[in-house]
């Protein structure tokens, strides 16, 4: 029953080296979205829908029940794949991402949202402002770097869709969380400035999952405080194992 792990934006699959490299676990898979880092399959259009779709046909490839991890989008994704495919999930880790119907996209979002202003943004976002960003939310400069390195114009043009066709992803992905099956964890930075604290034990509240509160981390849990979360996914793991 392998673990699969889903990055957000801008990220690609590195965001989980620290952790499953501290994992007693080897039968981890850690995942790269469609454009970042790798291309486009044929007549793949960068949607929300689109990306669940690739998610759930690459966990059905696994061929049995996984313990899926997500951050930031990758955790939007992981769980909606959890409701409405609860055949392919064993449980559910999530952070840096909660559906919720209340929710108003952050500011970076929004912009990106408006076309002509997205692409504007987009042109602005070179290596340099990116590490500019993330260093003050508690990201290492040389981990802020290596990431911002990766961001290319393939990501970028990836990303514009993705938000774009998610306006309403409350709204549209909202309704069937209170249908969760499968047990749920949600690792939080208390200091994330792009999703509060409260969305996450809303969220917990309402999936009857469990809750992680890492008091002096960012939205950048994954590689802030990697040994804290590594451990709690061993925990929760072992709580539910076979």
């Amino acid at each position: 029953m392998p673990a699969v792990f889903v990055h957000g934006v801008p990220e690609t699959h590195h965001i989980w080296d620290d952790i499953r490299s501290r994992l007693s676990r080897k039968d981890t898979v850690a995942v790269d979205l469609p454009g970042f880092s790798t291309g486009l399959p044929e007549g793949f259009d960068c949607t929300k829908e689109a990306y669940l779709g690739w998610l759930i046909s690459e966990v059905e490839k696994l061929g049995e029940p996984v313990d899926i991890v997500g951050h930031d989008w990758g955790a939007l994704l992981t769980e909606r794949l959890a409701s409405v495919r609860p055949d392919l999930v064993r449980t559910w880790a999530a952070g840096g991402g909660a559906i919720d119907e209340a929710y108003v996209w952050h500011q970076i979002a929004q912009a990106w949202q408006t076309p002509g202003m997205g692409e504007q943004v987009m042109a602005g976002f070179t290596a340099d402002a990116l590490v500019a960003a993330l260093t003050p939310e508690g990201v290492p400069e040389p981990t802020a770097r290596a990431m911002a390195g990766r961001v290319d114009d393939r990501m970028k043009a990836a990303v514009l869709p993705l938000y774009r066709s998610a306006v309403k992803v409350g709204e549209e992905w909202g309704p069937a969380l209170d249908k969760m099956q499968r047990p749920g964890l949600l690792i939080w930075g208390a200091k994330d400035p792009y999703m509060g604290l409260e969305y996450a034990q809303k969220m917990a509240a309402r999936t009857k999952a469990e809750i992680i509160v890492l008091e002096d981390v960012s939205h950048w849990w994954p590689v802030q405080a990697p040994g804290r979360a590594a451990a709690a996914l061993e925990a929760f793991w072992a709580k539910h194992a076979a």
